[in-house]
């Protein structure tokens, strides 16, 4: 049986995308910004998936923390279902 060749294509490096538009702050008011930064499940993606450096991480999970205690984003799927109102009145 003839082997399979597989060619090695080296990863491509990952950008910080907040390095790359010159952020120093990272607003924890944008609220389109932060939700490309949390899972399907309300948790915070790993710099591994998002390529976010180490101090803009640190900075990231800060902005995303105080935007969850002022309830602009959701702690957990459960408060995405509860919230605009939705069966608060039953």
């Amino acid at each position: 049986m003839p082997r399979e060749t597989r060619r090695f294509i080296p990863p491509k490096p990952k950008v910080c995308p907040f390095c790359a538009e010159g952020v120093r702050e990272i607003d924890y008011k944008n609220v389109e910004v932060l939700q490309r930064f949390l899972s399907s499940t309300g948790k915070i993606k790993p710099r591994q998936r998002t390529g976010v450096c180490a101090k803009h991480q640190r900075r990231l999970s800060t902005a995303l923390k105080r935007a969850r205690h002022l309830a602009l984003l959701p702690f957990t799927p459960d408060h995405i279902r509860w919230s605009g109102g939705v069966g608060i009145s039953e």
